[in-house]
């Protein structure tokens, strides 16, 4: 195996390469590639359309618009590199997708080469559902696998979601709806060795949504191990050094292990400086391997992947490919280059902060019927039928008829807000990141604000920047702490909001749709326009108000994530990309979410109070309160309803196991305390996610499954370079000595395995039982070593 430590590696690598090359040694392929599946005979539903009500992908008259001639009549995924046979627009009347009802549709037999994976273009029809249903695939000798095929809402007013390929509006009965639409990709993993014969899609057409699917396309290899894309990304591991993301699968009978494989670039006008490494990868797995290089050519050009491995040296070509950082402009596809930086993916846990002068109100009933209490404002103001927790009544005879949202703010003290003690709480929960509400809809601000409103805690209730104060307070005391800003982009009831104002929902359909009308507010009881304190009059919301406030957050505050909210008109591409530019410059990696109003600028997905069956190839986070059903403060919610430990190291698992990062809300009192019950459980769940958090943070998903929750088993899987880890969320039984996993793990000869944290608990005895798909981990182990543990055990498998 060729290992490469010299001083000069980049001028070694091309002598080398050229010595091999000299000497025959190299094994150069072609690229395998995608075969796309005919699934015309099955389609049964249009999608695209040119003009208002010629298509109904959705049963109510809206669709997509056309897809241009850069998607079809061939589209190939910028993740993953799978080439689709996507049919767009295919006339008048005629279908262009299938909804799944269980059809089968057939693989040719005269395909060569070894199927790896199935991939899918699919979309849900309904707003606000994620849609999912098993798709079942039959081999030739008889057996069967199954893959969850899931599907996020092809639009969202939010702009939640970000999918594979995204249109910039969809058609409704009778015009335009600027809301972007989307189309997604899911990739299955394939029981190694078998050949695939057919595809049974789920049935999933029922009343909480329909899945779609466009296309199918089959990833097939000749080689054992095979390199199937190179992304080249715009994040970097050292000033001016791009990573590049090269997908590697492993179609083979053998498992890459003891040395591993080294993997490098070669192209004109760039060099490898930081070759990447695989050091396990097993029949029917793919890993995502990253180099770094140094160089920009001036165009896209031809690039050999080369792979040094104990068999020798594989060269994989690639053509057209752009290497380089670029510079950031407003342009929507320069934005859609960008995601989230490496940090935020390793972080895993992050603390949400929903704080502000709603916590004066601190109420949003209790369960069955609580809402989120940080919109009281809104609520008992607002239409009764979007009041199923009663605030108007609660309002009334709480404070009078009278009373308006600002009197709260003499009342928000923050009088034993005490940051240092929030910060070291963070930290001790083993939270990587906060976010903190910078200003919520009520337009409330804990930050100075500038010329831009008076509307803040800098000159209203403590008349203290209390989010420079968190800020700094953990650059002192945790500077380990990321740092983020949540920020609502429109207000509720500013004014000057007024010619963005806009309804969730068409109103006439859905009444008392939430809304941010931009209209001052009204008194529900005696219909008295209630006060906007600290407004200032401006000419334009969105250029004197909402830009400069992100721009104050990112430059003043030093942000690390804009984590924004609502999204609806704005000004995300000029913001983005000068900040993008200004970070690149001193070397900060930052974030923006998917609430930003633009789907291209979107570097991470935020489903809320949610999680997966399987695990997303697109970056996600879930953000959740422990309230069971509130962000701000909610005096009605009793002690014993708050998450507990165990729930929250549970879901902390779940999550990361799907590639997914948990956001977790806390929401302080007004004069800055923190709910006792959730203090306590963020120290309790904190000790057992810093003693075991080898196996979270910093580590990635298994390609080929997410979890076993069957057979009374509840198990999920994360990895990293050197390591694989078994997570049990209920403690293992132990049969005849041996606690028993029921997948076909990474495992080989010379490997340790170890309960985490447990003494004696060290270099376990195991075995492994039956075989391909039907093989079993046994790990020899008593009771009483796995009684030293709680709430989540874990088993390490240390590559030997």
């Amino acid at each position: 195996m060729l290992l490469y430590h010299s001083v000069d590696f980049r001028r070694d690598i091309r002598l080398l390469w050229s010595l091999s090359c000299l000497l025959g040694s190299p094994v150069v392929t072609a690229r395998a590639g995608s075969t796309p599946l005919d699934i015309a005979p099955s389609f049964n539903n249009k999608a695209f359309g040119t003009y208002p009500g010629e298509a109904s992908f959705d049963g109510l008259g809206q669709s997509y618009p056309a897809p241009g001639t850069e998607h079809t009549p061939y589209y190939t995924s910028r993740t993953t590199g799978i080439v689709y046979s996507f049919p767009g627009y295919t006339g008048d009347e005629k279908p262009d997708n299938v909804i799944c009802a269980r059809q089968t549709i057939p693989v040719p037999q005269n395909i060569s080469g070894q199927i790896f994976s199935v991939s899918f273009l699919v979309a849900g029809d309904k707003e606000f559902a994620t849609v999912a249903g098993n798709v079942t695939f039959a081999y030739a000798d008889g057996d069967t696998s199954s893959y969850e095929l899931r599907s996020l809402d092809w639009f969202s007013w939010l702009t939640l979601n970000r999918g594979e390929l995204v249109f910039p509006f969809r058609f409704v009965p009778g015009g335009v709806n600027w809301n972007t639409s989307h189309v997604f990709e899911r990739t299955a993993p394939l029981l190694p060795g078998k050949t695939l014969r057919s595809v049974t899609l789920p049935d999933v057409a029922g009343d909480g949504g329909r899945l779609h699917v466009f296309a199918i396309s089959l990833w097939k290899e000749s080689l054992p191990i095979a390199v199937q894309a190179v992304r080249p990304t715009q994040k970097w591991s050292e000033p001016g050094q791009q990573i590049v993301e090269i997908t590697v699968n492993n179609v083979g009978e053998e498992c890459v292990a003891g040395s591993g494989a080294v993997i490098t670039l070669v192209g004109d006008g760039f060099d490898t400086v930081t070759p990447g490494r695989l050091k396990r990868l097993c029949p029917g797995d793919q890993k995502v391997v990253k180099i770094g290089v140094i160089g920009s050519p001036d165009a896209p050009m031809d690039v050999e992947v080369v792979v040094d491995g104990d068999d020798g040296r594989q060269v994989t070509k690639f053509p057209n490919v752009e290497i380089g950082l670029k510079d950031w402009t407003p342009e929507l596809d320069n934005l859609a280059r960008h995601e989230a930086p490496d940090w935020f993916h390793g972080a895993k846990f992050g603390i949400f902060i929903h704080w502000g002068v709603y916590a004066v109100t601190g109420w949003g009933n209790s369960t069955p019927h609580e809402s989120y209490a940080e919109w009281f404002w809104w609520y008992s103001t607002h239409h009764p039928q979007a009041d199923p927790s009663d605030f108007y009544d609660y309002r009334l005879r709480t404070y009078g008829p009278d009373w308006a949202y600002d009197d709260t703010f003499p009342y928000f003290t923050a009088s034993r807000f005490d940051p240092k003690e929030w910060v070291d709480l963070f930290a001790a929960a083993g939270a990587q990141y906060f976010v903190i509400t910078s200003k919520h809809h009520d337009g409330f601000a804990l930050f100075d604000t500038k010329e831009t409103s008076n509307r803040s805690s800098t000159q209203y209730g403590p008349k203290r920047d209390l989010l420079r104060e968190l800020f700094d307070a953990a650059a002192t005391y945790q500077p380990s702490l990321r740092r983020g800003t949540y920020f609502s982009l429109p207000e509720w009831y500013n004014p000057d909001f007024g010619p963005y104002g806009f309804d969730q929902l068409p109103a006439d359909s859905v009444p008392g749709t939430n809304s941010w009308p931009g209209v001052p507010a009204r008194n529900p009881y005696t219909d008295a326009i209630e006060p906007y304190t600290g407004h200032v009059p401006v000419d334009d919301f969105i250029a004197d108000v909402m830009l400069p406030q992100m721009q104050i957050l990112a430059t003043d505050y030093a942000t690390d994530i804009m984590w924004c909210d609502i999204g609806a008109a704005n000004a995300t591409a000029t913001f983005a990309a000068a900040w993008w530019n200004a970070e690149r410059a001193v070397n900060r990696q930052v974030a923006i979410n998917s609430r930003c109003g633009l789907a291209q600028a979107a570097d991470f997905d935020t489903p809320e109070y949610a999680t997966f069956a399987s695990a997303q190839a697109r970056k996600w986070e879930s953000n959740m309160g422990m309230d069971p059903y509130s962000y701000g403060y909610n005096a009605a919610t009793p002690d014993s309803a708050y998450m507990n430990a165990s729930t929250l190291i549970r879901t902390l698992v779940d999550v990361v196991a799907k590639n997914g990062n948990l956001l977790l809300d806390i929401g302080p009192r007004a004069d800055g305390t923190i709910v006792q019950a959730e203090v306590d459980s963020l120290r309790e769940a904190g000790r057992w996610i810093r003693g075991h958090g080898e196996a979270l943070f910093n580590t990635t998903y298994w390609f080929v499954r997410s979890e076993i929750v069957a057979g009374g088993l509840d198990v999920r899987f994360t990895q990293t370079d050197d390591a694989f880890y078994v997570l049990f969320l209920e403690k293992p039984v132990v049969e005849n000595g041996a606690v028993r996993v029921p997948a076909s793990l990474p495992i080989l000869e010379g490997d340790e395995v170890s309960l985490l944290t447990v003494e004696g608990g060290e270099n376990l005895a195991w075995s492994v039982s039956g075989r391909g798909d039907q093989k079993v981990l046994n790990i020899e182990i008593t009771d009483g070593l796995l009684d030293e543990d709680e709430f989540c055990w874990v088993f390490e498998i240390k590559y030997a």
